[in-house]
Order: structure tokens, then C-alpha cells, then sequence
């Protein structure tokens, strides 16, 4: 059985938030939640809020209790890019590319 939860248009770079994707991935549910409470980035808090979503979706739909639940998989995909300018020298502009991602979080019980 698997759940899942998913957190679109998330205003982290991907490359930020894959680096507490790979802390909390293989781990279970009590372990994946004390790590992203005490790190201090701010991809631990967002990705905190999709494996609480997770969780909530695991308890409420299949009736599957917190500690019996492992974390499969945490993807982090690239979402849009707002796309923004920058006065530079000699009337030219550069380009600011701000990124944003898609959060999924895949929880599946231990057998």
C-alpha cells in the first residue's frame, strides 16, 4: 500500500530542496520527521509540511497507524520559472531566473 502527497509550485530551487530529499528517503516516518525538524534549512520545513500531508493522507484514508510507515521515495522536479530582470551596466538587464519545484512524498507501510 502505498500514499502519497504532493506540494506544487514550492518557491526553493530543486537542487536546494534534493539535498533533505536524500536525508529523509529510505527512513521511517518518526526518523524522516525528527530530521526535518531540527535541520535548519528551509527545504526541511517545506518538505516537512508534504510528509506531514503524507501521513495525515496514510492515518485518514487507509487507516494505517504513524510508526508502521517507511518513506519509499522523495521526488523533487523542477515546477515554473519566474522570470525576472536586473539593471545592469550600459542599459543592458540580466536575467534573474527564480525556481520553483514540485514536492512529492511517497509513504508505504512496513510489512
Amino acid at each position: 500500500m502505498e500514499v502519497r502527497a504532493l506540494t506544487k509550485n514550492v518557491r526553493i530551487s530543486p537542487e536546494k530542496a534534493r539535498h533533505v530529499s536524500r536525508l529523509i528517503q529510505g527512513k521511517s516516518v518518526v526518523e524522516a520527521l525528527a530530521i526535518v525538524d531540527l535541520s535548519p534549512r528551509k527545504a526541511a520545513r517545506l518538505l516537512g509540511d508534504t510528509l506531514r500531508s503524507a501521513v495525515a493522507n496514510a492515518e485518514n484514508n487507509n487507516d494505517v497507524n504513524r510508526a508502521r510507515l517507511m518513506v519509499k521515495t522523495v521526488m523533487v522536479g523542477p515546477g515554473p520559472i519566474i522570470k525576472r530582470f536586473q539593471p545592469r551596466a550600459r542599459g543592458s538587464a540580466g536575467r534573474i531566473r527564480k525556481r520553483t519545484s514540485h514536492l512529492e512524498v511517497i509513504l508505504t507501510d512496513i510489512k
